[in-house]
């Protein structure tokens, strides 16, 4: 955007927020610093390029955003207001003063323990998203901030808002075979790379597993692979196991892992739920959890026939 399109801008919002400056790694959005004039508070104001609305994509956009505005959990960053601007919608959510998960990456594999609580917080942030029945469709590193020791989700419901603005404006998003996959391809689910419509809070525990993976192996469980390759991989090919890589990773964290990364929806965890409840060691998935039960079950016939044994031999004498 031009200085003289931010002036503008900083004009029409001028009520109510001061912009200070662009803020990098806004994708297809536009980022600035603000204060909201209200309080004085720091502010995030994102915007979206006109010439990827059209239709009632905007509608459609101010629709999901009002629905992700509906969030609040501490490891969510809130949608604080909505509006449009000159023909292009905003909206605004608190400035979180820390580093996004993709730059502590940059600096060196994350110890086991820290790498586990990253997990943790991202993970319950999307129990309460789809417990309102939001699916992000787009959980990489970059929408994931550190902040005080905790992990915050950011752009809660952007994703689908773009989706309708990119199949509307005919511009940006992912090309396949039968439509156009908004998301980012290194952490998209199979299902979203068919550009199913039914796409569900399953393919974001798809994306929690690549970047599980990612954090703790050191390495993305596709590396180097990009375009039909990469497509290729999420669709058919089974990352090698996490023990490979990383051997301290406790087993029920790498078989958590591993039912998130399965290509098949029905074969993932049902609901982040089961996820958190696992890092956190109040329960094991459930193939492990069914050999459990088979060997308890065997364990109590044999105590059960041994007790018979002993009565009948008490008996007999």
């Amino acid at each position: 955007m031009s200085e003289s399109a931010f002036q503008r801008l900083s004009s029409a919002l001028t009520a109510s927020y001061e912009l200070h400056r662009e803020l990098g790694g806004g994708g297809m959005s536009r980022v600035y610093l603000a204060s909201d004039r209200a309080d004085g508070r720091e502010v995030v104001v994102k915007t979206l390029p006109v010439d990827i609305m059209s239709g009632d994509a905007v509608k459609r956009f101010k629709r999901e955003i009002r629905t992700a505005s509906t969030l609040k959990h501490p490891n969510i960053v809130p949608v604080l207001s909505a509006g449009e601007v000159e023909g292009s919608p905003y909206y605004t959510m608190p400035w979180v003063d820390g580093a996004s998960l993709r730059e502590r990456i940059e600096r060196g594999p994350l110890p086991l323990d820290e790498a586990t609580s990253i997990l943790r917080d991202m993970a319950s942030a999307l129990v309460a998203a789809h417990a309102k029945h939001v699916v992000h469709r787009d959980i990489k590193p970059e929408n994931v901030l550190l902040s005080s020791g905790s992990a915050l989700i950011t752009d809660f419901g952007v994703a689908r808002a773009l989706s309708a603005a990119t199949l509307d404006g005919d511009t940006g998003g992912f090309q396949t075979g039968t439509g156009i996959a908004v998301g980012t391809p290194e952490y998209m689910a199979p299902e979203q790379f068919a550009a199913d419509p039914s796409v569900d809070h399953r393919a974001d525990l798809y994306a929690w597993g690549v970047v599980a993976y990612e954090l703790l192996a050191a390495h993305h469980p596709f590396e180097g692979m990009i375009g039909p390759s990469l497509l290729k991989a999420h669709i058919s090919e089974t990352p090698r196991p996490l023990a490979s890589f990383a051997p301290a990773v406790p087993e029920r964290i790498a078989s958590i892992v591993a039912k998130c990364l399965e290509k098949d929806p029905d074969r993932r965890p049902r609901r982040a739920q089961d996820v958190v409840d696992v890092l956190e060691g109040r329960a094991v998935t459930g193939e492990w959890s069914r050999a459990t039960r088979r060997r308890a079950f065997v364990l109590a016939a044999f105590v059960v026939i041994a007790l018979a044994a002993v009565v009948t031999a008490l008996v007999l004498r």
